[in-house]
């Protein structure tokens, strides 16, 4: 059965609402899943299928919206040709997932008829977007034998390294973190493949996990980095940097509290959503820490299964993806000259584009015929 919620808006601008919202259920193979399309303003919307078990639908609604639309920002900064969109599918990854249910997943994708491209997300890899495939092509982030470019968290890591360098630079006046105490909330998919980059830096490395599994593996690969039982003891550890790399609101008013308390000058990590409520951003400006735009530095997977679309060519969306480190200085020095903590400029400039470009259907090309 499948029912849909619309919220409308003129021509897909930008703003709070989104353009479309599809309740997805499968009777036979236990798929309840949300598919939330915030803007097509620039194309079709790209973002990952999370597989997670959310205390209440009304939990999993909720973060399918605010995914959805940080997506629709994401691609924009990022440049590219996509619209925002993200899906929820409601159980436990470990013990729920299995076949049948990614297929009827696959079949809800379908049905949208391209106005939704879907990727890996939490809980879900890239074997599940080759099960997902065979039911519909609108998918990215498949394997390599399949034609994919196969796990997006590496150039997503590699997009947050790039980023974490352009915040030192306008810190510290250099872009390497060489010497400098870096915390990271989070080794899982991109969290380990970030460690390696910061430890080939020079930085001094701080983890935390709840997973042991995750924390062997980065000890295994790199034992000279330090281990903290959690989140407050790594808060604790005196950072100069703060990565979260988990699931998004990491950022409360206790954390900032926290992070100025323990003098950390930059936040930045791979998790969506980071800021907890409206008002973080101007919090942390306040206490002088730098925050770089989650959105704008966790990117770098978005663009590699995007390039996908077209063929996938790993050095062409690594060098897509270098660009992080030039935009993420831009929305510094835009933020400086408008008075505003960068996630506002971020903002900003990520509603320009969407603006600018949507108005571009009011335009009627040579030949064309208004339909």
């Amino acid at each position: 059965m499948l029912s849909r919620i619309f919220r409308t808006e003129q021509d897909g601008a930008p703003g709070d609402g989104h353009e479309q919202v599809v309740l997805c259920h499968d009777r036979s193979s236990g798929l309840k899943a949300i598919i939330a399309i915030h803007s097509t303003a620039l194309g079709p919307a790209l973002g990952g299928t999370r597989f997670f078990p959310y205390a209440s639908e009304e939990a999993a609604l909720e973060d399918a919206l605010n995914l959805s639309r940080g997506m629709s920002y994401k691609n924009a900064l990022a440049g590219l040709d996509l619209g925002g969109g993200k899906a929820v599918i409601i159980g436990d990854p470990n013990k729920d997932k299995n076949e049948a249910m990614l297929r009827a997943y696959g079949r809800f994708v379908e049905s949208l008829r391209g106005r939704y491209i879907t990727a890996c997300d939490v809980g879900t890899y890239v074997q599940d977007m080759d099960v997902v495939a065979r039911e519909t092509e609108f998918v990215t982030g498949r394997s390599p034998e399949h034609g994919g470019a196969g796990d997006s968290s590496i150039l997503t890591a590699f997009g947050v390294f790039q980023g974490m360098r352009a915040t030192a630079q306008a810190r510290w006046g250099q872009p390497t973190l060489r010497g400098k105490r870096v915390g990271v909330a989070g080794v899982g998919k991109v969290g380990h493949y970030l460690v390696g980059h910061l430890v080939a830096d020079g930085a001094t490395v701080v983890v935390t996990d709840p997973f042991e599994a995750a924390v062997n593996r980065v000890r295994a690969a790199h034992p000279e980095v330090e281990v903290v039982a959690d989140t407050t003891a790594l808060l604790q550890a005196k950072l100069d940097v703060y990565a979260p790399c988990a699931l998004g609101g990491a950022l409360t008013d206790s954390v900032v509290a926290a992070l100025g308390e323990f003098g950390t000058s930059i936040v930045c990590g791979a998790a969506n959503n980071q800021l907890a409520h409206p008002g973080v951003e101007k919090d942390l400006a306040d206490r002088g820490i730098l925050y770089a735009p989650d959105y704008l530095v966790n990117s770098g997977g978005v663009i590699q299964v995007a390039d996908e679309i077209d063929g996938f060519n790993f050095e062409r969306a690594k060098n897509k993806a270098t660009k992080i480190f030039d935009t993420t200085l831009e929305i510094f020095t835009r933020a400086a000259a408008d008075g505003v903590p960068p996630a506002v400029a971020a903002d900003r400039l990520a509603e320009k584009r969407m603006r600018e470009i949507s108005a571009l259907r009011t335009v009627l090309l040579p030949g064309a015929r208004r339909g």
